[in-house]
């Protein structure tokens, strides 16, 4: 087998994350065994992890000695048959920079949890080694019982398919991601090469595809998975009686490529305004592209693919609406989803990760939400709204129309300016837009303004039609229009 990634992307890239990769200036056997076990355990979902020997913790390249690398690669399979139960890595000797180095691949093990020796040493007590961000620890406790309870789980994506074949892993687009990530497999046949992905298992006799090669590598998942895919619904009225869907079914690249390019096309609109004494203009969209995909790519990343729900892409007339499910994954909940920093550094798909790093699709550093603010924030745009329930059923990210936009009314989507208007207008147009229904009493104290203030300012909205007022006096709100 050879390794998914080439040596040079593993030194010299951000591919994989610090917290994936152990760099080892010599050969340490005690160490290296742990870590390999700690990749193995694969606590977090992170997909495992890489150990190079003879590079130094800053990347400088030491390299060992050419005369070494047998004894040492031997002693590596010594150390593997220590750990309960055993776990071989993918082990393969480089000349790199003129140096001599050994990578050890050690992704995500099968039949977690796994154990090793604290010590090389004769009767040494076993113990459940895992990461905690770039060191290889003993687990405590709770952790300890946690992976317990992960006896055996192994994320869908890197389970076996029975209903497949090998056969349905179509090797043209198995050649067109080794071209995208310059990976060289040209010595190997298919069945090296899939093994190599890590796309397969099982005996010679009986290899059968994982859940992640159908994914990837085959243009109808849905024949073998449940609700692979992407609906994308836009909606051209506020009952629904008008709409557009489309359903986005191909391998997890196509559909997001192709969502995307639909909604780039379909929904985003972009203003141009002229700035008085500036000579450049300024820009801003209905929707800013890369929040929508951060928002797109963390669905098909965080997804379980065992539920029988697609991925959702809601376009109301004031905002969109990603929606996966399940929930996020603890400690992220209802209250804390909104949180100016959210750290989680649990994954549900932990293949899918890799391949999306790969495609440089996402970081897998717990950004997204970071990321999709920062576009919005940059466009000028409301605050996105990041949804689930108490029972962690599902998870929306909800991103508002920039308040400059607005729609025709034979609902065709449009990028209308709203002109003229100053901040405390916009201010409260941006609070109807997020709060539709509400009352003047409620934008009130929502915007800590005096209630004749918010009374001028509700009819000067509505004498723009830009907000309407819906139901009785008594109980009505008002609404974007």
């Amino acid at each position: 087998m050879a390794l998914p990634i080439n040596i040079k992307q593993l030194l010299e890239s951000n591919l994989v994350e610090k917290e994936r990769l152990e760099l080892k200036e010599g050969f340490n056997p005690e160490a290296i065994l742990q870590t390999i076990c700690a990749f193995a355990n694969d606590f977090n979902n992170w997909g495992g992890g890489y150990i190079i020997i003879g590079v130094k913790n800053n990347k400088e390249l030491k390299g060992i000695l050419k005369s070494e690398v047998d004894s040492i690669m031997k002693k590596l399979i010594e150390l593997s048959n220590k750990i309960q139960p055993t776990y071989y890595p993918v082990v393969e000797h480089f000349e790199y920079k003129n140096k001599q180095l050994l990578v050890l691949y050690c992704p995500g093990g099968s039949v977690r949890p796994y154990k090793s020796p604290k010590s090389l040493k004769k009767g040494a007590e076993y113990k459940y080694y895992i990461r905690h961000a770039t060191s290889s620890v003993m687990a405590n406790h709770e952790e300890e019982k946690e992976l317990i309870g992960m006896s055996n789980q192994i994320p869908f994506d890197d389970r076996i398919n029975q209903t497949a074949e090998l056969n349905d892993i179509d090797m043209t687009l198995v050649k067109k991601y080794l071209e995208t990530i310059h990976l060289d497999f040209s010595g190997l046949d298919e069945k090296e090469i899939y093994k190599s992905l890590n796309l397969i298992e099982g005996p010679n006799e009986y290899l059968k595809p994982k859940n992640i090669g159908l994914l990837m590598f085959n243009n109808y998942p849905k024949k073998f998975i449940k609700t692979p895919w992407i609906e994308t619904t836009i909606f051209f009225d506020e009952v629904g009686d008008k709409f557009e869907e489309k359903i986005f079914d191909g391998n997890i690249i196509s559909q997001i490529k192709d969502s995307l390019q639909y909604i780039k096309t379909k929904v985003i609109s972009e203003r141009v305004q002229k700035i008085e004494g500036q000579a450049e203009a300024k820009r801003y969209f209905s929707y800013p592209y890369s929040a929508i995909e951060e928002a797109v790519v963390n669905a098909v990343y965080h997804k379980s693919y065992e539920i029988d729900a697609p991925i959702e892409i809601r376009v109301e007339l004031n905002r969109i609406d990603i929606i996966s499910y399940p929930g996020p994954l603890p400690p992220l909940n209802k209250n804390n989803l909104n949180n100016s920093i959210v750290i989680s550094k649990r994954y549900r798909n932990r293949r899918i990760g890799e391949f999306l790093k790969e495609y440089k699709l996402t970081e897998g550093k717990n950004t997204g939400f970071r990321k999709i603010r920062v576009a919005l924030k940059n466009n000028g745009s409301l605050e996105p709204e990041f949804i689930t329930d108490d029972e962690r059923v599902q998870f929306i990210t909800r991103i508002f129309i920039h308040p400059d936009f607005k729609h025709k009314p034979n609902g065709g989507l449009n990028g209308g300016l709203n002109g003229g208007l100053n901040e405390g207008l916009k201010s409260l147009l941006n609070y109807v837009i997020k709060h539709p229904d509400s009352q003047a009493k409620e934008i009130k104290k929502g915007l800590n303004r005096p209630i004749d203030t918010v009374d001028k300012q509700i009819k000067q909205l509505i004498d723009k039609n830009l907000i309407e007022r819906r139901g009785s006096k008594k109980t009505g709100g008002y609404y974007m229009k």
